[in-house]
């Protein structure tokens, strides 16, 4: 491996992002699934993964000085674990399986963030995917085990 700066190992997720898969958004995502089985990931933990995000993205943009290289992916960290957030645990995978086909499909609004300048525009596409997810799979929830904050929305406002 060769010696990048720090911003750089943080901003590839310690490396995953050049495993010679093919697939670093993948691997990273399947890594943040992984810690999500065995710690409950709380909101300030995401909100710093991605503000520390936008600030080593932004810079290795400028150190390889090309646009959103396929190996920086710690935005996919925060957008996996945005994706399954306040859900049961049981929701990992398709989580997963969601998370990814829209970071794949890219669209709108996710396809419009990207348009962002820097670390941000690296960012807000994997933020808003995993919003997006979260909202179905919350949905999700609600319809199949009536449960979660989507279905005590619709208790409220039905009666």
């Amino acid at each position: 491996m060769k010696n990048y700066p720090w911003y750089v190992w943080v901003a590839s997720v310690f490396g995953l992002g050049f495993i010679p898969s093919g697939m670093p958004g993948t691997v990273s995502s399947a890594a943040a699934c992984v810690v999500s089985m065995f710690v409950d990931v709380p909101l300030w933990v995401i909100v710093l993964v991605s503000a520390v995000g936008v600030y080593v993205t932004g810079k290795s943009e400028t150190y390889f000085n090309t646009k959103d290289p396929s190996f920086l992916n710690i935005d996919e960290v925060p957008g996996m674990w945005i994706s399954i957030f306040l859900l049961p645990k049981s929701f990992i995978i398709p989580g997963f399986f969601l998370f990814r086909l829209l970071d794949i499909l890219k669209p709108w609004p996710i396809s419009a963030m990207e348009k962002l300048p820097g670390g941000w525009g690296i960012m807000a596409d994997d933020i808003v995917g995993g919003i997006m997810a979260n909202i179905m799979l919350h949905g999700l929830n609600a319809y199949l085990y009536h449960a979660g904050w989507i279905y005590a929305l619709w208790e409220a406002f039905s009666k």
